[in-house]
């Protein structure tokens, strides 16, 4: 992202400018379609900053072409850094050819992201390399890319124009990764208009070829003010897999600390 923090001021001035743009309007110019995007991207985040930290369950349900699936039991944990990206901790707790797994990712607003896998089997923490964080993270149709938090200055932007999804209006933006080393050269993002609220994500692939698509649904709100979906999916089109996660049991403003985010405590994470 660029800032976490923005004004007051501009966001106003961005809200009147989504208001008052519409469909019989000029074109925009690549620069005026260039700050939107932007902008668009800052009110989103925005809108998601001072829920501290935060606590859920999940089921990951792996699915092959031919529909068998695979499930598995997570408990994941993130505390809200102001001054940088968010840090995460997931830990498996089922089946049992996976339990006790764990991964740790600190999100950067600038820079490469810093991951660790720690695998039970192996007994020991594997640092993920940048170079290698479009690989997918434990089997599943999510790359260790997927994982990190969403910050505004790790992307180029363009507003591409409304179009309505799951029954919302919706913006629709341009997301381009200025790291080289990201396993996609864009993204297109579906924003509703009414909450910023993120409801659709096309990846595409190094070649520009769509490869992946991740829709959220079954959104509730939290602490009268955050949206959490209790429902993703990320298909591939390329492989006829998909992966869907369930979350249930959110809790905000838990106690967590940055202690509890660490690899030393990788191994005996719960």
């Amino acid at each position: 992202m660029l800032q976490k923090l923005f004004t007051t001021k501009a966001v106003a001035i961005t809200t009147l400018l989504l208001c008052t743009f519409n469909i019989n309007a000029a074109p925009l110019s690549k620069e005026e379609a260039q700050r939107l995007g932007l902008e668009i991207s800052q009110e989103a985040k925005l809108r998601d900053t001072g829920w501290t930290d935060s606590t859920s369950d999940m089921l990951m349900i792996l699915r092959n072409k031919q529909g068998q699936e695979s499930i598995r039991e997570i408990k994941n944990k993130t505390l809200e850094l102001l001054d940088d990206g968010d840090k995460s901790l997931t830990v498996f707790n089922k089946p049992r050819d996976v339990k006790g797994t764990s991964f740790l990712s600190f999100s950067h607003v600038v820079g490469n992201d810093d991951q660790w896998l720690y695998l039970p089997s192996l007994k020991r923490v594997k640092r993920i390399s940048s170079r290698n964080k479009s690989g997918p993270f434990m089997g599943s149709e999510f790359s260790f890319e997927d994982l990190s938090s969403f910050e505004v200055d790790k992307y180029r932007y363009n507003y591409l124009g409304d179009e309505k999804i799951n029954g919302l209006d919706s913006f629709m933006v341009e997301q381009f990764p200025v790291d080289e080393n990201s396993g996609y050269t864009r993204r297109i993002v579906w924003i509703d208009k009414a909450e910023y609220r993120v409801q659709k994500v096309d990846f595409y692939d190094r070649k520009n070829a769509l490869l992946k698509t991740l829709s959220y649904t079954d959104f509730k709100q939290y602490l009268d003010k955050y949206w959490r979906p209790a429902s993703g999916l990320m298909t591939n089109h390329q492989s006829g897999k998909s992966t869907e996660l369930k979350w249930s049991n959110y809790a905000f403003k838990t106690g967590l600390v940055d202690g509890d985010f660490n690899t030393n405590t990788l191994k005996r994470a719960r």
